[in-house]
């Protein structure tokens, strides 16, 4: 049965965009929203695991958990969402590290 799926890219090459929009729609530049087979799904995402490259993406889609869905990511942009006692939280740099990281040393 079709659910509906959420995948936002980040500096992807054009062509996974194109492969992402053959079976769902991009709403805004990077986002893509559709309704797939968990099949399909998870061949798109094994599509843009293999090249997300230096980019990065996030995959949400229905799931059975307390939040009623569930979290992927993938490339070194992004970090990877973490259970806390069964809800999903992605960790965030705090903004004096972000700060830190980005004024020359």
């Amino acid at each position: 049965m079709p659910s509906m799926v959420v995948i936002a890219t980040t500096a992807v090459p054009d062509h996974l965009r194109g492969a992402l929009s053959r079976w769902t729609s991009e709403v805004v530049t990077g986002i893509f929203v559709g309704s797939v087979s968990a099949r399909v799904r998870d061949q798109l995402w094994h599509a843009v695991t293999e090249t997300v490259g230096d980019g990065a993406a996030v995959l949400i889609h229905p799931a059975p958990t307390e939040q009623g869905y569930s979290v992927r990511t993938a490339g070194t942009r992004r970090r990877a969402p973490e259970d806390f006692d069964g809800l999903t939280l992605i960790r965030m740099r705090s903004a004096s590290t972000a700060k830190e990281m980005q004024s020359p040393s």
